[in-house]
């Protein structure tokens, strides 16, 4: 069954400039498929298509009928005052709406009961059962430890939250909404890795269809089964997850490549044939008709386009010589702020040529780990650099102190170069033409970052500290800066939720993790294993004693009689509650024995309920 079909949709913001032209594709129910391309080729802009949000031009666009569409890139206004807990109830609106019309019956049922009460209050309560209403605490105290949505965060006004915390909650709410076709738009920008795992884990396991874009290349590895790549307008299809996208796209370009190669070759060779005929056939008409009739030939054959190569920034880090074993080491190194401990006791020395991840959940303290190691925090303890470092760092949160400047002139000033080699420069970077008189304030995130990074890379340094680097950068960005860093042979630290880069670069894991930083001397899969393996440790470890509590002793044989005990119990209180309901039906006239059949019916279930409860925990 098809969820979405989009056939020939074209949209334009400039006339005779489509950023979307006759894009055609179908999406199959239960797909999970990555929309692929660079920054500005039309993909939120579809989303939004999707949604309804932005109109089109032409084309058609069919979204099943049936099926409830979620998306998540824009954050929906809500009403003045309205905590966290509120945005996260809103996706309960219907089930709410259930409820209080249930209240309102049983208000007036307590003063006379009709046969027409009854039949709605007991298809209400049929909805809001099968609806999930009595486990929607349950649903979203799940999803918000998923996401990592702290209680005290839950009771503050979604109002004050930063945009990164409005994003997390939205995610939250529409992945309590239950929609069937999730559209999500980055949905793995502002997540720590913990929450990025969770929410890789919910998706594979989501029974609806989900389209994402991302630029997390480890994310759309792990959720994608199919990708679409928009390109000039057009769709081009690839049966794989990212992995597969990236090693069939490059066999497609070679293969295309040598197509055309080929054909040139042929081409030119028909032509040179061609010339030489003419020049024979001047006296001779047969030579010169058959030398037309190749040209002819010629101009009819089906000439395979050029594979296009995208352009890409040329520049690397300049580097300066370091002298010395120690760049940097820290002893006791500790950072409040009030009665808040951010790390303490942090001894940590580092040598050169190495390569340093700061991982940990957010807001754990790593980027003011990494301001108190530039000196623009205060901390205890000490820090001491070698005496040839020199550091350059890339911040997480870009500021530029004239964003009235273009980009050229904010070149000439803090770069102090000349006008010649501000151009140059910018233009190894992409920035080209008109774009490098546009004002810094203007830029998007990832083109502000290039920017920093341009400037970054003009300076001699031998320690690169970066704060979350490929934020706001799509994927051949990414794939560039990757390619600087590689040729770069001074120490790399850096804090990053991007695990492909992670695994690319860190061959050292510092972890911030309560209050102290464990430090992991080897690279990210080997990290990921000894922690899990801890993680398989640790539950036996903290369970054991509430096990012997709850589980009776006798081990496998007892627990298999707990289990079917259970089971027996459960039967018997759904019979009861089948029974109940027959009786109700026939006390329909009898308001008083109806009051104590529905209070013996609701205290029956949540008898049931809590068997159920004790079954689950029984099979653990």
């Amino acid at each position: 069954m098809i969820d979405i079909q989009v056939k020939n949709l074209t949209k334009f913001f400039v006339i005779g400039e489509n950023l979307l032209e006759d894009l055609s594709f179908d999406v199959q129910e239960g797909e999970r498929v990555a929309i692929l391309g660079r920054n500005g080729c039309g993909k939120t802009t579809l989303f939004n298509i999707l949604t309804g949000q932005m109109d089109y031009d032409s084309g058609e666009i069919y979204i099943n009928p049936h099926k409830r569409l979620g998306l998540i890139s824009q954050i929906p206004k809500f009403p003045e005052g309205y905590t966290v807990e509120d945005v996260l109830r809103s996706a309960f609106r219907t089930l709410t709406k259930t409820r209080e019309r249930m209240t309102e019956l049983e208000q007036r049922m307590s003063e006379s009961v009709t046969d027409d009460l009854l039949q709605e209050y007991d298809a209400l309560v049929n909805r809001f059962q099968s609806g999930g209403g009595y486990e929607m605490d349950v649903e979203v105290d799940k999803i918000c430890n998923g996401l990592g949505i702290l209680p005290e965060q839950r009771i503050q006004e979604f109002a004050s939250l930063s945009g990164g915390e409005k994003t997390r909650v939205n995610l939250a709410r529409l992945l309590l909404e239950k929609t069937d076709i999730l559209l999500l738009d980055e949905p793995t920008n502002h997540l720590d890795l913990r929450s990025v795992e969770w929410l890789e884990n919910y998706i594979n396991n989501f029974k609806g269809t989900v389209l994402a874009i991302s630029h997390d290349r480890y994310f759309l590895d792990t959720i994608a089964q199919r990708v679409i790549e928009i390109t000039d307008g057009h769709a081009e299809f690839y049966s794989g997850n990212y992995s597969f996208y990236m090693d069939e796209k490059q066999a497609r370009f070679n293969m295309q490549l040598k197509q055309y190669e080929q054909e040139q070759a042929k081409l030119k060779q028909l032509g040179y044939t061609v010339e030489r005929m003419k020049g024979w056939g001047i006296n001779n008409r047969t030579l010169y008709r058959r030398a037309m009739s190749i040209q002819h030939r010629m101009e009819r054959i089906k000439k395979t386009e050029r594979p296009k190569t995208e352009k890409t920034m040329k520049a690397t880090f300049q580097q300066k010589d370091f002298s010395g074993d120690v760049v940097f080491q820290m002893k006791n190194v500790e950072k409040s702020f009030g009665d808040r401990t951010l790390f303490s006791n942090v001894e940590l020395k580092v040598e050169g040529g190495e390569r340093i991840a700061l991982l940990g959940d957010n807001g754990t303290g790593k980027s003011t780990f990494i301001k108190c190691l530039l000196g623009e925090e205060d901390c205890k303890g000490k820090i001491q650099f070698g005496p040839t470092v020199k550091f350059g760092y890339l911040p997480q949160i870009i500021h530029f102190s004239h964003p009235e400047r273009s980009l050229y002139d904010t070149m000439l000033y803090e770069k102090n170069c000349t006008p010649q080699t501000a151009r140059d420069r910018l233009g190894a970077f992409l920035f080209q033409g008109e774009d490098v008189f546009k004002n810094v304030g203007d830029l998007s995130g990832g083109e502000q970052s290039r920017l920093r990074l341009c400037m970054l890379m003009d300076e001699k340094i031998n320690l690169l500290i970066l704060d979350e680097p490929t934020n706001h950068l799509d994927i051949a960005s990414r794939e560039w800066v990757e390619a600087a860093i590689e040729e770069f042979e001074g120490v790399l630290l850096f804090v990053s939720h991007d695990r492909y880069f992670i695994e690319k670069f860190a061959e050292r894991i510092w972890l911030l993790e309560d209050g102290e930083i464990r430090d992991f001397k080897c690279g990210y899969s080997k990290y990921r294993s000894i922690v899990e393996h801890e993680n398989m440790i640790k539950p036996q470890i903290v369970t054991e004693p509430k096990a012997k509590k709850e589980k009776p002793k006798g081990g496998t044989k007892e627990t298999e009689k707990t289990i079917r005990r259970l089971e027996r119990e459960i039967e018997k209180q759904e019979k009861l509650i089948t029974e109940l309901d027959v009786s109700i039906d026939a006390a329909a006239a009898d308001y008083q024995e109806l009051t104590r059949l529905l209070a013996e019916k609701e205290t029956a279930e949540n008898i049931l309920l809590e068997l159920m409860e004790a079954w689950e925990s029984a099979q653990v």
